[in-house]
């Protein structure tokens, strides 16, 4: 699977989880900033860096969604076997 394929799958389910996937540029913000899940007002939002190389973006997503619970969610078999691997040890 193409990284720009895969990454159009994380992020579609994300959606299917009820996470909004946002890109934007902290380049002007002054401060250094991290990719990652955050919680407003109960709704799910994870922020990445648009200047990030793909396989970074695949990366960083697969792994936050690999936490969540998508096991009840249809997910293409080749992304469902990178979360898999993902997966942290409980």
């Amino acid at each position: 699977m193409r990284p720009e394929q895969l990454y159009q799958n994380l992020k579609e389910l994300a959606e299917k989880l009820e996470i909004t996937v946002s890109e934007k540029s902290f380049r002007n913000t002054g401060i250094k900033v991290k990719s990652g899940l955050c919680k407003v007002k109960g709704k799910k939002f994870f922020i990445m860096n648009k200047h990030l190389p793909i396989y970074r973006k695949n990366k960083i997503l697969a792994s936050c969604l690999s936490d969540m619970p998508h096991e009840e969610v249809y997910v293409v078999p080749a992304v469902r076997e990178i979360l898999t691997s993902k997966k942290k040890a409980p």
